[in-house]
């Protein structure tokens, strides 16, 4: 049976949470732990392109793609169409035991697209946690060596080894140690509040790691390309180059995190290629399809031949609906030249802060690229993190029906994600909405200071 498809305009019929969301609140509270606590006051009953519709009928303009996920949206024809038609088929055999066609296919379809030249190999798992360990035990397993360094202000997963790795303390790392050992952290490259040049940043960040570590221990260095839960932080130009330079010349992998820079998301098919660099290792997840737990490690032939026969995989390690979701996914970015929307999508949101920023101050920066923009909300005279506005943004924005994400160290961060696909009204609309919050907060602002 076809469904009427889903308009995509926000409305409120209801407050936010209606009647209905509340009672599953209440059952939420009852049965799921208070450390699973969603941020967005309705439960969702559908999606489709830039809306989400939740259980009592309100409409929501969805800003985050379920953390960069729904690039193509929730529920694309194609996408739904291609799991559809596996769950048919089969839906499971675990590939380690009785292997499938469309397993090697996603594998040769991110050969194609990587910004890897030469062959590769790819390994298909669940999730971007799953894959930065994986890609942490290809790179030990090529090279001999145990240390592993990562970034100040680097998110790269929750599980015991990526916890070690991710920077932000709270709510990921407080209480769960001790970590895995032999991770170290470097300082990295954040112009906007380091005021360094790439060279300059990514000096710093060699001689740490030649001082603190050592070439001769060391494994790889891994970083996302755009810094996502640090608060989409893009490195100075030239720094990623410079870096990379030096692992090459030190017998060192580069690991690349696009796990939400990945897939179209930035403008490119990976951020890795705007910073013109050629990792070693890639790791994905999220955007590669459609909604459907799948993640991946690509990597060189030879670094990924590394590891022994039954050294990598899992049980549902490329599950063959996701991997139908994954191709159906790309072709779908292909077809609908994705990648330029996403750029398309940076414009508009440049554009409509820059326009704000010039008569709210509290903008500390614009930043991104593609459909992968923050803004960074800071006091106008010290830079000091403006974390409360931020969070009280996004909270206002959800009840009236735009649903918002915050990021960065330091809590300050906007961040916006959009499906691809929305249409470009709709963005402006949520936008808007936003706009319309930070003025009340500036003439809040002004009334407690007259007072």
């Amino acid at each position: 049976m076809t469904r009427e498809p889903l308009e995509q305009s926000r409305k409120l019929v209801t407050e936010l949470p209606g009647p209905k969301a509340r009672q599953l609140r209440e059952q939420l509270e009852t049965y799921v732990p208070k450390a699973v606590s969603p941020s967005t006051p309705a439960f969702a009953a559908r999606a489709e392109g830039g809306i989400v519709e939740d259980v009592d009928g309100n409409r929501l303009i969805d800003l985050g793609s379920g953390i960069a996920v729904t690039t193509v949206g929730a529920s694309h024809p194609k996408v739904a169409e291609a799991v559809k038609a596996q769950v048919d088929d089969f839906t499971h055999t675990c590939f380690m035991v009785t292997p499938y066609e469309s397993y090697g296919k996603l594998a040769q379809k991110l050969d194609e697209i990587v910004p890897i030249s030469g062959q590769t190999r790819t390994v298909l798992l669940n999730s971007g946690a799953e894959a930065v360990e994986n890609a942490v035990k290809i790179a030990r397993s090529y090279t001999g060596k145990q240390a592993i360094a990562a970034f100040d202000n680097a998110y790269h997963g929750r599980t015991t080894l990526t916890m070690g790795l991710t920077a932000k303390n709270m709510p990921y790392k407080e209480s769960f140690g001790p970590f895995a050992s032999e991770l170290y952290r470097v300082p990295g490259s954040y112009p906007f509040r380091d005021g360094l040049t790439g060279e300059q940043a990514a000096a710093r960040t060699i001689e740490a790691l030649e001082v603190q570590i050592g070439a001769n221990n060391l494994a790889a260095v891994i970083m996302e390309p755009i810094q996502g839960e640090g608060g989409f932080i893009e490195p100075a130009e030239g720094f990623l180059a410079k870096v990379v330079e030096w692992c090459n010349a030190n017998g060192v992998l580069f690991i690349a995190d696009e796990v939400q820079t990945g897939f179209v998301r930035t403008g490119t098919w990976f951020a890795s290629e705007t910073h013109g660099i050629e990792p070693d290792l890639i790791t994905m997840a999220k955007g590669i399809a459609g909604g459907m737990p799948l993640s991946a490690v690509t990597g060189r032939a030879e670094i990924m031949d590394s590891v022994h026969p039954g050294g990598l995989g899992g049980t549902y390690g490329g599950n063959p609906v996701a991997v139908a979701a994954g191709l159906a996914s790309i072709e779908v970015m292909e077809e609908e030249n994705l990648a330029a929307k996403a750029l398309r999508i940076e414009e508009i949101i440049t554009e409509h802060f820059t326009q704000i920023q010039t008569h709210d101050a509290r903008i500390g920066e614009i930043r991104g690229r593609g459909a992968m923009m923050a803004v960074e909300f800071v006091d106008p005279e010290t830079k000091a993190p403006l974390a409360s506005l931020v969070n009280d943004v996004a909270v206002a924005a959800r009840k009236q029906g735009v649903i918002t994400l915050t990021a960065g160290t330091y809590g300050n961060v906007l961040r916006f994600l959009p499906p691809v696909v929305i249409g470009e009204d709709l963005l402006k609309e949520g936008l808007g909405v936003i706009t319309d919050i930070l003025a009340e907060t500036r003439s809040q602002d002004r009334a407690t200071v007259d007072a």
